[in-house]
């Protein structure tokens, strides 16, 4: 008889869910190594931020390639601290706080780049698409942090982060910028309004069981 492990795996919802799963392993041992070297994930958390901030400034200047490239360097750091604090037994919610709260940061100077950029062109149709893209992604985390204000989970919806990472990436890469940022200001809103309604309907759910 076949073994059925499913029980023991955690449901994924998102591409952020699926490449924490498959790549535990590797990043629990790193983890650990780091840990043994007496580096604090807040510090990984701070040094991620400050490699995104170096490649806004690049996207600012309009050199998209090297920009991707930063952030490629530095992409791992945004999973190695999470494994840090799991391999140092961190008990305090002050970890996961700090790191959302750099991540929106991350966002924003990503988006800040661009307006630059745009800004500096003269170009107003890209300038209006990227603080679209950045109210968007800004939205798509608010909804979220509510929900779980309301003991609500809600990972659901079309661009999580790490789907706009790749958009992001990818534009960068290419220097298809224009297509990258409506590709993101429509997904970043349409899944804000996907969380909101996934709020209602739960619940709605819940007042009508308990009625």
């Amino acid at each position: 008889m076949a073994h059925n492990d499913s029980p023991s795996r955690p449901q994924i919802k998102t591409l952020s869910d699926w490449a924490r799963y498959h790549t535990r392993g590797l990043t629990t041992r790193l983890g650990a190594q780091i840990h043994a070297l007496g580096i604090h994930p807040d510090t990984i958390t701070a040094v991620g931020l400050i490699v995104v901030a170096v490649a806004a400034v690049v996207v600012s200047r309009g050199d998209f390639f090297w920009a991707a490239i930063i952030l490629l360097v530095g992409a791992p750091l945004d999973a190695l601290d999470g494994a840090v604090a799991r391999a140092m037994q961190r008990k305090g919610q002050f970890g996961a706080l700090f790191d959302s709260t750099l991540d929106r940061y991350a966002d924003g100077f990503i988006f800040m780049g661009l307006a630059v950029y745009f800004s500096d062109q003269g170009d107003r149709i890209g300038l209006l698409l990227a603080l679209l893209a950045l109210l968007g992604s800004l939205m798509v985390s608010y909804v979220r942090a509510r929900a779980e204000g309301l003991d609500l989970e809600c990972k659901v919806g079309l661009l999580t982060r790490m789907e706009r990472m790749v958009i992001i990436l990818a534009m960068l890469l290419t220097g298809w910028i224009v297509p990258g940022l409506v590709i993101l200001v429509v997904g970043t809103h349409f899944t804000a309004m996907q969380r909101v309604w996934h709020v209602y309907r739960t619940l709605k759910r819940q007042e009508e069981d308990s009625a």
